[in-house]
């Protein structure tokens, strides 16, 4: 069993914590906020009062946290893991942070120190159960290093060298966020030529987008839309997508349109679940 140190215990991050720790590992666990350690604390884990605390023991570090910034805070800023990795330590970055955030931050830290990209896709029922898609981005020893922590969390896949993970879980995510904000249009056509919504969503069901209906029908039909990956992270990860493709000189319309759905949809009501967008597509005010 392996000393892990697990950095960010949102909505994503405590059940993924709570995972690694049920399968044995020793676990030290730290949050901006520290409350949000206690329910670990209760069930075995320690706690550090920073980051290089946290890791300063550990064999792996984990981090999984909301925004490229909160990442370079954690990593580069006072009492961050950059000042204490040493050689023959194995750092996993699990948050959704782009490949262009791995680049800045994988220079300053120490030679020998093994960095790995490994970004998850699904919300916290997947990460409870332990069913996300983990895409792992590491030369092919490396990967078989890792594989064996990382499966407590999901099934594990192995998507290229360093930067593969970070780069196809943005792609992903484009496609997650034009879907959503596709079905929002589809029922705005739909309200405007009067059909009921009810047969609409049976339709779309059985539609290519069919699964994404399926997933969010009930909070489309309730208008609550409780969080599960919250509508702000969804709009911070199509900024990224809208970045890279800048960076890499390419045009991404639909990605685009998508983006400013979402980033109108986010100033409103940026808590809900990112399946919200189709409530501010449609002018409803959704409920938590």
């Amino acid at each position: 069993m392996a000393k892990i140190a697990f950095l960010g215990l949102g909505l994503m991050g405590r059940p993924m914590a709570a995972r690694l720790l049920h399968a044995g590992h020793d676990l030290t666990v730290w949050n901006r906020t520290p409350e949000k350690a206690k329910p670990l604390v209760d069930q075995g884990a320690q706690t550090a009062p920073s980051p290089a605390e946290a890791a300063a023991d550990a064999d792996v570090v984990i981090t999984m946290l909301a925004t490229p910034e909160a990442l370079q805070q954690v990593v580069l800023g006072d009492g961050g893991l950059a000042s204490v990795l040493r050689p023959g330590q194995i750092f996993i970055e699990m948050s959704t942070v782009g490949p262009q955030t791995i680049r800045k931050i994988a220079p300053r830290l120490a030679d020998g120190v093994t960095l790995v990209d490994a970004p998850v896709l699904g919300s916290i029922p997947q990460a409870t159960d332990g069913t996300l898609e983990v895409f792992v981005g590491a030369k092919d020893d490396v990967f078989e290093r890792v594989r064996p922590l990382l499966e407590a969390l999901g099934n594990v896949r192995h998507v290229g060298g360093p930067l593969a993970g970070a780069s196809i879980k943005l792609v992903v995510n484009l496609t997650l966020g034009a879907v959503m904000a596709t079905l929002g249009e589809a029922l705005a056509l739909g309200r405007a030529f009067s059909l009921d919504r009810g047969i609409l969503l049976d339709v779309l069901e059985g539609s290519p987008i069919g699964s994404s209906v399926k997933n969010k029908r009930e909070r489309i039909e309730s208008g609550h839309y409780p969080p599960n990956f919250k509508l702000a992270l969804g709009e911070k990860d199509l900024r990224l997508v809208d970045s890279a493709a800048e960076e890499s000189g390419i045009e991404l319309r639909v990605a685009r349109a998508a983006r400013t759905w979402f980033t109108d949809a986010a100033s409103l009501f940026g808590d809900l679940d990112y399946s919200a967008v189709v409530a501010a597509i449609l002018g409803e005010n959704p409920l938590a």
